[in-house]
């Protein structure tokens, strides 16, 4: 047993002052992620802070028509919400796809967001890996890496982000919402994971100390229908090999509004903005929709076992929009 202390903070304001002022504390929201990770000992933090008595529980509407997800709102929650359910539903989609029905009673919003990679070197501290030491090599470069990265990986790092809710959040342009030490900031939600590059180890852009509090998402657009696809290796409880979220609006025949996200390809939700830019103006034809999806994926660069990926993404992403179309067409 390693020892920790516990903190139950009154407010943002002292959770993120005794997160700043102990750089081994971490948050505790949920749990279902970070207190794995203390099992296996990739995780020994000298503090847990416990946030989830603070008022961050709560989706409460914006003044312009969009909504504000509170960082401890738990998952089966915020899936079952109506207004997440009326006008987001891959948002509601992609929480009831991930996990359990006990974990998403368990795990919170911002604990989604900040959950780490589920790749076995990563979770297995008997091997080396620069996620968790920087420095120590990447084995899964030569190892096991069918369920790991072909976009946007490194030579230090190849492992994928396991959310799914993220990416939805990446293809409805959620922002999120960060308190911390310095002040309130805010991030775009496609901004706030990082693709690994040569430090691993920071899997987002949050500063020493910062709270996540809470995720916006913007208005939902006139006329568009959204979805959450996620192929697995199983039907129950199993993370993506690749997922996909999309958005799609048509208007006299040609898409006005889209936007494209993957999950499972890459160490953060993949938003395909240069398929986006080929399909927007354009008939949704499936030509049209494959050539775009594949300018996309031209940046993959798949390992030895993961180059299936490749084409599950294609396949999938295009029978999404297919299938919006249809409803916008039908509408």
């Amino acid at each position: 047993m390693k020892p920790f202390a516990y903190l139950r903070p009154g407010s943002v304001a002292e959770a993120v002052r005794a997160g700043a002022g102990h750089p081994g504390s971490r948050f505790l929201g949920g749990g279902t992620n970070l207190v794995d990770l203390m099992k296996l000992g990739v995780e020994s933090p000298q503090l847990l802070i416990d946030v989830t008595r603070l008022p961050l529980d709560r989706v409460t509407p914006t003044g312009d028509g969009g909504l504000r997800i509170g960082a401890t709102v738990r998952n089966s929650d915020l899936a079952a919400h109506p207004d997440v359910r009326r006008h987001y539903p891959a948002l509601s989609q992609a929480l009831l796809a991930g996990a359990s029905g006990q974990l998403r009673n368990t795990a919170t919003t911002g604990g989604n967001l900040l959950q780490r990679t589920r790749c076995p070197y990563f979770q297995d501290v008997s091997k080396p890996c620069n996620k968790r030491l920087p420095g120590s090599g990447c084995p899964a470069r030569e190892g096991a890496h069918r369920d790991l990265a072909v976009l946007g990986h490194s030579q230090d790092c190849v492992a994928t982000h396991p959310s799914d809710m993220a990416v939805a959040l990446a293809a409805l342009d959620a922002t999120v919402q960060l308190h911390g030490p310095e002040g309130e900031r805010t991030v775009p939600l496609t901004d706030f994971h990082r693709l690994p590059g040569d430090n691993p180890d920071q899997d987002t852009v949050i500063r020493p100390g910062e709270l996540l509090t809470e995720v916006v998402l913007p208005p939902a657009p006139d006329g568009a229908v959204s979805l959450y696809r996620k192929a697995r290796d199983r039907a129950s409880y199993a993370f993506a090999l690749v997922s996909v979220a999309a958005v799609l609006g048509v208007r006299d025949g040609r898409v006005d509004r889209v936007a494209l996200a993957f999950g499972g390809l890459a160490h953060r939700p993949w938003r395909a903005r240069v398929a986006e830019d080929m399909i927007r103006g354009a008939r949704a034809t499936e030509d049209v929709l494959t050539r775009a999806v594949d300018a996309e994926l031209a940046a993959a660069a798949p390992m030895r076992d993961n180059g299936f990926k490749v084409v599950l993404a294609r396949r999938l992403a295009v029978a999404a929009l297919t299938e919006l179309d249809a409803r916008t067409a039908s509408a």
